[in-house]
């Protein structure tokens, strides 16, 4: 089973990942999101590990389960840090000074303004597949 992993990056600054799609409540937290995907995958493994040593079935929807992590903007300039958020947002048309203010979660952003970054980030995606070396 293959379901969405929420990754968010909190008021104080930490990342948390929770699982709004299953039954089973796994959550994981960290100072960075390369923490709290640790975390969380821990979590996984815990709660699958609960089950076997009480001797119960694990559960369908925890079996064979894969995550696909989906990341507020805060949350994917942490984990991408390599990224230039201000060329990034040049690339994207918007205001490298707001963008900024995205990645530090200070500022709302709209859905219009999440399609132009997701986007770019495929845009980019297909120019990096085409490059040979």
């Amino acid at each position: 089973m293959t379901t969405t992993a929420l990754i968010e990056k909190g008021n104080d600054g930490t990342f948390g990942i929770f699982t709004p799609d299953i039954d089973h409540t796994i959550v994981g937290e960290g100072n960075t999101v390369e923490g709290a995907k640790a975390d969380f995958e821990n979590s996984v493994r815990e709660m699958k590990l609960s089950y076997t040593e009480n001797n119960h079935e694990i559960p369908d929807e925890l079996k064979d389960v894969q995550f696909i992590y989906k990341y507020d903007i805060a949350s994917m300039f942490d984990y991408y840090d390599w990224i230039n958020v201000s060329r990034f947002a040049k690339k994207t048309g918007i205001n490298p000074s707001l963008m900024r203010q995205y990645r530090m979660g200070n500022k709302y952003i709209s859905e219009k303004q999440i399609g132009k970054i997701e986007e770019t980030l495929h845009r980019l995606e297909n120019e990096l597949a085409a490059i040979k070396l």
